[in-house]
């Protein structure tokens, strides 16, 4: 339970961070860069939630011996 609080705050630090980032860039000209800054935020988080379902999965099959 303590780690899905983590990849919680973890998700909404990257977000906020994406935010800022993406405000900035977009202000000063650079809308190219804030789409890229948010792809990548968007990426990062993605690959840490694909991460959990794929534990979740195992255990899943471990619950019900299914390999």
């Amino acid at each position: 339970m303590g780690s899905d609080i983590n990849l919680i705050f973890k998700i909404a630090g990257v977000g906020i961070l994406v935010a800022a980032a993406h405000w900035i860039l977009k202000s000063a000209g650079k809308e190219d860069y804030a789409f890229i800054t948010t792809v990548g935020g968007v990426a990062v988080v993605l690959a840490w939630v694909i991460y959990q379902l794929g534990s979740l999965f195992e255990q899943v099959k471990s619950v019900f011996k299914l390999f």
